[in-house]
């Protein structure tokens, strides 16, 4: 499938990069959240991929408030607040695209890392249909919220030494709130297994924190989780064209 992918495009009044599926939709809409390295040829890669199986994707840039070190410290603010510009940035774009004459107002939330802990934060909001939640995970606060949940597919690498039993321990909660899941820890992959990043965009400091987490793309492991994801939102979101 062709994917009419357009950077820059203001989503609400965010910046964000706006994945459109081939053909008139409408479709399911997904927000795809970012991780602390913010906008990334990766994160544009994992819009485009989600278009290309009939979503209407849009990944808003949320450091574009300027200066991404201290963006991303406001974004950890904000997360552990469960409140803050953040959180509003992405409800904004959440309206925005459940809104557009292409979508069919169903609307998704993916993360992955810091973008993961707020996919899991933004599922018990009621606002979203699905969520993915990749390699990440929530305060306690949230957790305790599981109960108000939309349905969570979440991937995890059991090489990951800074999410250490965090797959049993989700999937173990989501069972007894009675939320439809599908939870799988991936014993040969590390943190971040499903983002391709390219050298040139993985800062040092980066580098550095990921080798506790065997920070690593691993193919194998991110296609059976992609797979996973497509079949969990067709499911939750509404019907998709898969390529």
């Amino acid at each position: 499938m062709v994917v009419s992918g357009v950077d820059h495009v203001i989503v609400g009044d965010v910046p964000s990069y706006l994945a459109v599926p081939e053909g008139s939709g409408p479709w399911p809409g997904v927000v795809v959240v970012h991780d602390a390295l913010g906008m990334t040829t990766d994160l544009r890669n994992q819009a485009d991929w989600l278009a290309r199986n009939g979503f209407l994707a849009v990944a808003p840039d949320l450091f574009h408030h300027g200066g991404r070190i201290r963006c991303m410290f406001q974004a950890m603010r904000d997360f552990t607040a469960g409140q803050g510009r953040t959180f509003g940035d992405l409800e904004t774009v959440r309206l925005a695209l459940a809104t557009r004459d292409d979508c069919t107002g169903r609307v998704g939330v993916i993360g992955f890392c810091m973008g993961g802990g707020y996919a899991l934060a933004l599922a018990v909001t009621g606002r979203y249909g699905a969520s993915s939640v990749n390699y990440a995970s929530a305060d306690a606060s949230v957790l305790a919220r599981l109960g108000d949940a939309c349905p969570i597919v979440a991937s995890f690498g059991g090489r990951d030494r800074s999410l250490r039993n965090a797959a049993a321990e989700l999937e173990q909660l989501l069972t007894e709130a009675g939320v439809a899941d599908d939870v799988k820890e991936y014993p040969e992959a590390g943190h971040g297994f499903l983002n391709d990043h390219a050298p040139g965009e993985t800062p040092a400091w980066a580098a550095i924190a990921g080798r506790y987490a065997a920070t690593a793309y691993d193919e194998p492991s991110a296609e059976d989780a992609r797979r996973r994801i497509l079949d969990f939102f067709a499911r939750h979101l509404g019907d998709a064209t898969r390529d």
